[in-house]
C-alpha cells in the first residue's frame, strides 16, 4: 500500500501555490513542517487549516512537508486533498465557500468574442484573469494539464470555481475527452460552470453522452438551470460533421474549431493567414449560423504579433465568427477591436433601427429606408449590431434621444 503522496507545483518561478507531500503513517499524530517566506505572518492560518482537512478525511497520523509560494486557502486544501486521495479511497470533498460574486447566471446570447484559456492546474493565473475583462474564462483541463497531473487539476478548478472571482466573466471549463471528461463533470457541474467545451468532437455521440451525465448531475445536485455547451471541432471528419453536431442538443449555444489540431489532421502547416483553414471554417461559421448558434474561430498562437492578430480577428469576424479563444490576456483587447463595429456601420444600423420602430409606431408593415424597403431580417440584424455597439461602449444606451424624427 502507498502511504506517500505528493501533490502541487514547486520551483523558483511558481507563485500562489504550494507543493504538499503527505506521509500516513500508523502512529505520532500529525507532523507537520512548513516552508514559507511568509511563515511568520501566516504559519497558523495555515497551520489549522491543514489539520481542519487532515481531520475532515479522518487522518489522525501523517507527515506533512509543505513549499508555499503565497499560495490561497483553496488552493492549499485543494493541494493537499489531491494527496490524501492519493492514499485513500474517498469520495468526500473538502469544499471552499462559495464567493457570493460567482452566484450569477449566463445566456444563451452571451456575448463571446474573447474566451481566456488558462491551464487547470496553474492557480496562479486565476487569481486575476477576470481584471483584463475576457468575456468569458476558460479553466482548461484537457491539452494545457500533463498527464500525471489531470486528478488533482480536477480539485484545483473545483475549488477556483467556488472561490475565486471571476468578476463577472462567463465561466467555462474545457472537459478532457472520453471517460476521463465524464469524470470530469462531477467535479465542475455541482459548482455553477456556465458553459462546458468539449473537445475533438466528431459525432453527435460524443455531445449526447456528456449531455446525459449532465442531466444525472443536474438531478442527483437539485440544480435547476441550463448548463450550456460548446464542442470544438478539431479533426477532417468534425469538419464534416459539423452541422450535425451543432444540432445534436439544444444546450448547444456555440460551436468553436481548433485549428493546431485541425491542420495536424490535415497535415497542413498553420499560418498567421489562415489561407489552409479557410473551407474548414467557413464550414464551421455556415453550420452554426444554419442551427442558430455562435460560430467560434481558434484561438491566435502568435501572442507576440499584435498586428496579425488585429489581422485575423477582422479576417474572422468577416467570415462570419462572433468570437476567439485567447492564450495570453494581451490578446483581449485586440480581438475586442477586431470584432467591433465601424463607425459607419453603427450609423446605418442606427438609422435602420431607429425608423423600423418608427413605422411600427405608425403601423406600417414595411420599412423604407432611403429608396429601400427593408424586411425584418435585415432590421433584426442591425438590432444586434446596435446592441453589441452598447455592449462594448461605443454607442450609449440612450442614443435614440438624439435621432430627428
Amino acid at each position: 500500500m502507498t502511504t506517500i503522496a505528493k501533490a502541487g507545483n514547486s520551483g523558483p518561478r511558481v507563485r500562489s501555490d504550494c507543493f504538499v507531500q503527505v506521509e500516513l503513517s500508523e502512529n505520532g499524530g500529525i507532523l507537520f513542517e512548513l516552508k514559507s517566506r511568509v511563515a511568520s505572518l501566516y504559519k497558523k492560518s495555515i497551520t489549522d487549516l491543514v489539520h481542519e482537512v487532515l481531520n475532515y478525511f479522518d487522518i489522525e497520523h501523517a507527515k506533512i512537508e509543505m513549499v508555499d509560494r503565497g499560495a490561497l486557502p483553496w488552493v492549499i486544501s485543494a493541494r493537499l486533498e489531491a494527496a490524501i486521495k492519493q492514499l485513500k479511497n474517498s469520495t468526500k470533498e473538502y469544499l471552499p465557500e462559495f464567493n457570493k460574486k460567482n452566484e450569477y447566471d449566463s445566456e444563451k446570447e452571451h456575448n463571446r468574442f474573447t474566451r481566456l484559456y488558462l491551464p487547470g492546474n496553474t492557480p496562479s493565473l486565476f487569481i486575476n484573469a477576470g481584471l483584463h475583462k475576457p468575456d468569458a474564462i476558460i479553466l482548461d483541463l484537457e491539452d494545457s494539464v500533463a498527464p500525471e497531473k489531470k486528478d488533482e487539476a480536477r480539485i484545483l478548478v473545483r475549488n477556483a470555481l467556488r472561490a475565486c472571482d471571476f468578476y463577472g466573466a462567463e465561466r467555462m471549463v474545457r472537459i478532457n475527452q472520453g471517460k476521463r471528461g465524464i469524470e470530469d463533470l462531477k467535479y465542475v457541474i455541482p459548482h455553477n460552470a456556465h458553459l462546458i467545451l468539449i473537445p475533438k468532437t466528431e459525432r453527435i455521440s460524443m455531445v449526447q453522452k456528456v449531455e446525459s451525465e449532465i442531466i444525472n448531475l443536474c438531478r442527483s445536485n437539485r440544480i435547476f438551470k441550463t448548463t450550456f455547451l460548446m464542442p470544438i471541432i478539431e479533426s477532417a471528419l468534425g469538419v464534416e460533421n459539423a452541422f450535425e453536431i451543432a444540432k445534436a442538443s439544444q444546450d448547444i449555444v456555440a460551436l468553436a474549431i481548433g485549428l493546431e489540431d485541425y491542420t495536424a489532421d490535415i497535415g497542413a502547416r498553420r499560418t498567421n493567414e489562415g489561407s489552409e483553414s479557410f473551407y474548414a471554417r467557413s464550414r464551421i461559421v455556415n453550420a452554426a449560423h444554419a442551427v442558430g448558434v455562435q460560430p467560434i474561430d481558434s484561438v491566435f498562437s502568435d501572442i507576440d504579433n499584435m498586428d496579425a492578430l488585429l489581422s485575423n480577428a477582422k479576417q474572422s469576424k468577416g467570415l462570419g465568427f462572433m468570437g476567439m479563444g485567447c492564450i495570453h490576456p494581451r490578446q483581449i483587447a485586440v480581438i475586442k477591436e477586431g470584432f467591433a463595429p465601424l463607425i459607419n456601420d453603427i450609423e446605418k444600423a442606427k438609422q435602420i433601427v431607429f425608423a423600423a420602430k418608427k413605422a411600427k409606431k405608425l403601423g406600417l408593415g414595411v420599412v423604407a429606408f432611403g429608396s429601400k424597403m427593408i424586411d425584418a431580417p435585415v432590421v433584426k440584424r442591425h438590432m444586434k449590431e446596435i446592441d453589441l455597439a452598447i455592449n462594448m461602449g461605443l454607442l450609449k444606451p440612450d442614443w435614440e434621444g438624439g435621432m430627428v424624427e
